[in-house]
């Protein structure tokens, strides 16, 4: 039963189309796009696949992503979209539908940028879903 968890969360990092937006520094489009994410803050909001859940990912990418993104600041290094394909593993359940995930440089920060803005943002799940995200908070160490 491990074996099975451990191998469906390594296959379902594969399973999901990424659209990456990095937040520009007045550099050249020409510029490495590589970010070292070493000892950056990953807040990773995963919205479970469920029967009947719906996620509109249009406005999630246009709208719901780029408002929070603005109330990150200088703090946001980047943040990344990917929308759900499949599980890992043949004939399971598509685990999520959707994930975006925020990389800043500070947690505090974060945390301070989040909390009076949280009503907007919680307001916003209508317009996009009506599944409940996940949340993950975490440090990249590679």
């Amino acid at each position: 039963m491990k074996l099975k968890l451990i191998l469906s969360c390594l296959l379902l990092t594969s399973s999901f189309i990424a659209f990456s937006q990095e937040k520009q520094s007045g550099k050249s489009k020409e510029h490495n796009t590589d970010v070292t994410e070493k000892g950056l803050i990953k807040i990773s909001i995963m919205y479970p696949y469920a029967e009947g859940k719906t996620f509109n990912m249009e406005y999630y990418e246009t709208k719901h992503m780029p408002m929070v993104a603005g109330f990150l600041g200088s703090n946001l290094v980047k943040y990344t979209i990917e929308k759900g394909l499949s599980s890992g593993i043949p004939n399971q359940p598509l685990p999520f539908m959707a994930i975006g995930t925020f990389y800043v440089k500070s947690l505090s920060e974060y945390q301070a940028a989040i909390a009076p803005n949280r009503d907007a943002i919680r307001a916003d799940f209508v317009n996009y879903t009506n599944a409940m995200p996940v949340i993950l908070v975490s440090e990249v160490v590679k």
